[in-house]
């Protein structure tokens, strides 16, 4: 073999190593912002003002859950699986907080607001902790929530005509100025989520 094939061969081989490593470099830093609590920077990059309605019709901004630690999680009310696992998962631990999480709120924002009104997300919430408040908005005004905490949602059709909401499942940590501390952890017993959530208290 020639030392120019020898370098044709060694290239080809590097090429896929390259792309996964590069892969991984990205899950990695992903993992990062998903679960250890970011820096000054990145607290100031996520969150910030939103003007919606609750599911009692009431304007409500950002303001109203300021003043404590507070969670917030985008979903929709059609959501299979996910949402209503997640909503059930939050109010284990909110439950599990005991008198510490008497001043907790949570910021049930819908994705959805085509078919989320403010009756349909209080109806839908009835089944979780009252602590959960439910949020909508013009599609307009839930875009810009979306866009604010760096999420993402997308209406995707279904074979029936219908449609669903793909959306990112994070429940965000938010400190009294509304700034981002990082994801609550929901993979562990509630207690241990409590435990957790409560240093941030």
């Amino acid at each position: 073999m020639s030392a120019a094939s020898g370098t044709r061969t060694l290239h080809r081989a590097l090429v896929p190593l390259a792309a996964f490593v590069i892969g991984l470099v990205g899950i990695a830093g992903a993992a990062w912002f998903t679960l250890v609590p970011p820096q000054q920077e990145a607290v100031a990059s996520v969150g910030g003002p939103f003007t919606l309605v609750d599911q009692d019709g009431r304007p409500t901004t950002e303001r109203a859950f300021a003043g404590a630690t507070h969670l917030v999680f985008f979903g929709f009310t059609h959501c299979p699986e996910i949402c209503p696992t997640t909503l059930q998962q939050v109010s284990d631990v909110l439950a599990a907080l005991g008198d510490k999480g008497k001043g907790v709120k949570v910021a049930f924002i819908t994705v959805d607001p085509e078919r989320d009104r403010p009756a349909d997300l209080k109806a839908y919430l009835a089944s979780f902790d009252p602590r959960i408040v439910g949020l909508t908005g013009t599609p307009e005004q839930v875009a810009a929530a979306v866009k604010g905490y760096r999420a993402y949602s997308r209406k995707v059709p279904t074979k029936d005509g219908d449609y669903t909401m793909e959306h990112t499942a994070l429940v965000y940590v938010m400190d009294g100025k509304n700034r981002f501390l990082g994801a609550l952890n929901l993979m562990r017993p509630a207690d241990q989520s409590a435990a957790e959530l409560a240093k941030r208290l």
